[in-house]
């Protein structure tokens, strides 16, 4: 600050207004042929939609009605008892189907207690920093109409200790205030989030983990040329990732041994961020999908990583390769002797309010799940 002593008012507005000048002229500029900008544009119609529809774990039946609403008219889908959303296509040439994979459900809390002076204890649905979430906005999700609340900031951020369990306030002084609201046990919460173009190809917003991978297979079947199809194909929705990959479980246990591969569609937690180390999880936002070849739940044999690249080139994909970490719905098809070679998307922020994507990428991810299906 030194250095701007002495600057009038009019001086600084000035140095200002050129750094915000120089900071745009220095943004990526995106050359988009007319069929790129119409693929673009068809990708963030389908992820906005996905986005903006809630589904903490164990209660995706939004999410799961908005993927109903944007697959193309020939799907035909079931749910099972778990409540994944199943679509079959391809031929029945002997050989176990190709399962591919992205998750319906998002991170969020549920509705523990309701305390006598009508705040209301959280239990965790997924993995996160819960202080991202205090003194923001809460939604808790009823039946009829969702109940607008606050998640309570601690009460005081000078101390070094942990701060108490993390509660969400609905207004109400009591129980029986809360009560009156519509609130119960269960019930899960989230933060209000909104889709929100960025500059380019970029957006922010929140639960992009996993609607972009949902969003690929929507996309994918879209265009999926079903008569190239040397495998029956799977493409699987499945329920409560977040938690224990237990909607996959459940698909795994179904199909077994006679599974012929796995690919699971999920976010790679990218290092591509300004101020994160760029030794390990480094994939370009932009730069297209990525080959998780290793994470904390499987490793992709060698070979498969070798053979998904030359696919890649043959279809001119842009693919990178890397390793992250996280887990992978597709890790539970492997005690079944099932080779999973999970795919995904750099992502910035992962788990956060302001989770950041690259459009491009999304295209890029669709093309290679429907080269996966219909080449490999």
């Amino acid at each position: 600050m030194r250095a701007l002593e002495g600057w009038t008012v009019g001086m600084l507005d000035g140095w200002r207004v050129g750094m915000v000048l120089l900071f745009l002229s220095n943004l990526p500029t995106f050359q988009l042929s007319a069929q790129d900008s119409s693929r673009i544009s068809e990708a963030q119609t389908v992820l906005a939609q996905l986005v903006e529809s809630y589904g903490v774990s164990g209660m995706e039946a939004p999410v799961r009605a908005t993927v109903q609403r944007l697959l193309p008219s020939w799907v035909r889908t079931e749910t099972d008892t778990a409540g994944n959303l199943w679509v079959r296509t391809g031929g029945g040439q002997g050989d176990g189907p190709v399962v591919i994979v992205a998750h319906l459900d998002e991170i969020g809390f549920r509705v523990d207690t309701i305390n006598a002076d009508g705040t209301l204890g959280l239990r965790n649905r997924g993995g996160f920093i819960l202080s991202l979430f205090e003194g923001k906005p809460a939604l808790i999700h009823a039946d009829r109409a969702d109940i607008p609340g606050i998640f309570l900031p601690r009460d005081t951020g000078l101390t070094r200790r942990t701060p108490p369990p993390l509660r969400v306030s609905v207004g109400a002084t009591s129980r029986a205030g809360a009560e009156s609201l519509g609130v119960k046990l269960g019930q899960t919460i989230t933060m209000p989030k909104q889709y929100v173009r960025l500059a380019g190809t970029r957006a922010t917003g929140r639960s992009f983990d996993d609607r972009m991978g949902c969003a690929a297979l929507i996309l994918a079947l879209r265009r999926l040329d079903r008569t190239k199809l040397k495998h029956p194909v799977v493409f699987l929705f499945s329920t409560r990732e977040e938690i224990g990959l237990e909607g996959a479980e459940a698909a795994a246990r179904q199909l077994g041994t006679a599974t012929h591969r796995v690919h699971a569609i999920d976010t790679f937690v990218s290092a591509d961020s300004p101020l994160e180390l760029q030794n390990f999880a480094v994939a370009r936002l932009g730069q297209g999908a990525v080959a998780r070849a290793l994470d904390n739940s499987s490793i992709t044999p060698p070979a498969y990583v070798d053979s998904l690249a030359e696919l890649a080139r043959a279809r001119g994909i842009a693919l990178q390769i890397g390793t992250t970490n996280g887990g992978n719905d597709g890790s539970t098809f492997v005690p079944y002797g099932v080779v999973d070679v999970p795919l995904g998307w750099p992502l910035r922020y992962s788990h956060s309010p302001v989770e950041i994507v690259d459009l491009k990428d999304l295209v890029s991810l669709a093309d290679l799940v429907r080269a996966v299906a219909e080449d490999w």
